[in-house]
C-alpha cells in the first residue's frame, strides 16, 4: 500500500502556525518581489480571488484589513517540509518527498486496517507536533494514491483519510465523476487529444488498452492507465531520479545596469546551484549564464544575453563554477541596458560517484573536503554563513519582501521571543549569536 501526506495549503498553514491570530482570515502568499498571489488560503478562495492574481490589485483590500498579504519565506516553508519529511521517517518504513508539501510512505506488509488506523494517526500526530493540517491518501498505486488525497481535502466523510482499493465501488465512483484533465501526469495537449478520442473520463482512460495507449500516445499513458486499475508501475526510485540540468534564476527588486551587480547576482546563484548539484552527487560540464531586461518596458532598450562556458573537467567546485560565471558575465555585459533578471544554469550533468578521469585530465580541486566543509557548516548554522564575495542586503538585485514574516525556525535573530523587556532581548540576542560564532570556529577547528 502507498499513502500520499499532503499539506493542505502549506505556505499559508506553516505562516498560521507561528501567528495564530490568522486562523480563520483571508490569507495570501506572494510570489518573489511580492509580484502576485501564489498561494491561498481557503477563506481567499471563497472571496473568488484566482490564483495569480497580481498583488497591486489587492493592495486596497489590504489596507482595508480585508485579506492579508504575506511575502515568501522559503527558508520557514522549507524547513517545515524538513521536519516533515523527518516525522514521517520516524513512523514509516519508507518516505520519498515528491514536493515541498507532498509526501509518499511505502507501507509495504501493512493490511488495510493498518494502513487506515497509521493515516490517521499521522494526521493527529502531524497536527500536534508541527501544527500542520494534512491529509492522508491510501491506495496501491502512486496515481490511485493521489485520486485518494484528493478525495480525502474534498469530501468531510472521509476525515482527512481516504483508503482506495483497485476494484472497489467507491473507487470506480470517483474515476467516473473525475475528468482526464484531472489525472496526476496528464497533461492539457494530452487531455485534448484523449477528448478526440471519446476518452473524457479517469475511469475512461482505465478502461483503455495499454498497448494501444502506448503505440497512439506514450508508455506515461499507458502506465498511468495501468496505475488506476491498481497495478503499480512507478518506482520510488523513479521519484528520486537526479536533475539533468540544474537552474537557478530570481527576478530583481530593481533594475540595474551594474556590472558588479550583476556579478553579485550570477556569484549568488552560481553557489546555489552548486549546492543543489553536490547535493545529488554530481558534476557539471558547462556552465549557462543569462539576464534579461524588462521586455513590458517598451522605452527602454531590450537585450537578453546568454554565455555558455564549457569546464575543462567535470566539477562540483563553487570556484571553478564562479570562475566560468565571471567569465561569462565578461561575454555578455553591454553597458546602458537595465537588466531585471539573472539566472545560473549548469549542463550537461554526470554521476560523481562513476565519473573517472582519464590519464589526461588531472582534478582541480586542491582541497577536495573544501567544499563538503562548507556545505556542512552552512547546513548547520543556516545557508549563507559561509559564502564566496560579499553581499549588499541593499543591493538592487535583491528580492522586495516588504511583508515576509520571522524566519523563526532558521534563524537566531527572528527567533519567537517570550517576555517584554527590551534589554533583556537584547542581551539574549547577543548571547545567541556569539554561541553559535563560537560553535562554528570551534567546529572548523576541530576539522583543520
Amino acid at each position: 500500500m502507498i499513502g500520499l501526506v499532503d499539506v493542505n495549503n502549506f505556505y499559508v498553514s506553516c505562516e498560521r502556525v507561528f501567528n495564530p491570530a490568522l486562523e480563520g482570515k483571508p490569507i495570501g502568499v506572494m510570489s518573489n518581489n511580492d509580484g502576485c498571489v501564489i498561494a491561498r488560503s481557503a477563506e481567499m478562495k471563497a472571496m473568488e480571488i484566482p490564483m495569480g492574481t497580481p498583488s497591486f490589485q489587492l493592495e486596497g483590500l489590504r489596507r482595508r484589513g480585508e485579506i492579508h498579504l504575506l511575502s515568501s519565506n522559503y527558508e520557514l516553508y522549507g524547513d517545515m517540509s524538513a521536519r516533515l519529511a523527518q516525522l514521517l521517517r520516524d513512523s514509516c518504513p519508507e518516505v520519498a518527498p515528491y514536493s515541498i508539501d507532498e509526501m509518499f510512505i511505502y507501507l509495504d506488509g501493512f493490511n488495510d486496517a493498518q494502513c487506515q488506523t497509521l493515516g490517521e494517526v499521522l494526521r493527529r500526530r502531524i497536527r500536534r507536533y508541527l501544527g500542520l493540517p494534512v491529509c492522508v491518501g491510501l491506495a496501491p498505486t502512486h496515481t490511485l494514491a493521489k485520486l485518494a488525497n484528493h478525495a480525502a481535502k474534498k469530501q468531510s466523510h472521509y476525515q482527512g483519510v481516504c483508503l482506495l482499493t483497485a476494484n472497489s465501488p467507491t473507487t470506480a465512483a470517483l474515476l467516473k465523476q473525475l475528468p482526464v484533465s484531472d489525472v496526476w501526469g496528464v497533461g492539457r495537449r494530452i487531455a485534448e487529444r484523449l477528448a478526440v478520442s471519446g476518452i473524457h473520463t479517469a475511469w475512461e482512460l482505465r478502461a483503455c488498452d495499454p498497448k494501444q495507449l502506448r503505440k497512439r500516445f506514450s508508455v506515461v499513458l499507458a502506465r498511468t492507465a495501468l496505475e488506476l486499475g491498481g497495478t503499480p508501475c512507478l518506482e520510488m526510485n523513479a521519484l528520486e531520479q537526479p536533475r539533468q540540468r540544474i537552474m537557478t534564476s530570481r527576478s530583481f527588486g530593481k533594475a540595474t545596469s551594474l556590472k558588479a551587480d550583476l556579478h553579485a547576482a550570477l556569484r549568488r546563484h552560481a553557489q546555489r546551484s552548486a549546492e543543489k548539484l553536490r547535493q545529488q552527487k554530481s558534476l557539471t560540464r558547462a556552465v549557462l549564464l543569462f539576464l534579461t531586461t524588462n521586455r513590458h518596458r517598451k522605452d527602454q532598450p531590450q537585450l537578453s544575453p546568454s554565455a555558455m562556458i564549457p569546464l575543462t573537467s567535470p566539477s562540483d567546485d563553487t570556484r571553478i563554477i564562479l570562475e566560468a560565471v565571471r567569465e561569462g558575465l565578461e561575454q555578455m555585459y553591454r553597458p546602458g541596458f537595465k537588466f531585471v533578471k539573472a539566472g545560473v544554469m549548469l549542463l550537461d550533468l554526470v554521476d560523481a560517484q562513476q565519473y573517472q578521469l582519464s590519464l589526461l585530465q588531472s582534478s582541480t580541486k586542491a582541497h577536495p573536503h573544501l567544499m563538503n566543509t562548507i556545505d556542512t557548516i552552512n547546513k548547520r548554522m543556516g545557508q549563507g554563513t559561509i559564502r564566496f564575495g560579499m553581499t549588499d542586503a541593499e543591493a538592487p538585485w535583491q528580492l522586495r519582501c516588504a511583508h515576509r514574516s520571522n524566519r523563526y525556525t532558521t534563524c537566531w535573530d527572528e527567533l519567537m521571543e517570550a517576555g517584554t523587556h527590551p534589554g533583556a532581548i537584547a542581551a539574549a540576542r547577543v548571547k545567541h549569536e556569539q554561541q553559535r560564532l563560537a560553535r562554528a570556529q570551534h567546529w572548523v577547528q576541530s576539522r583543520v
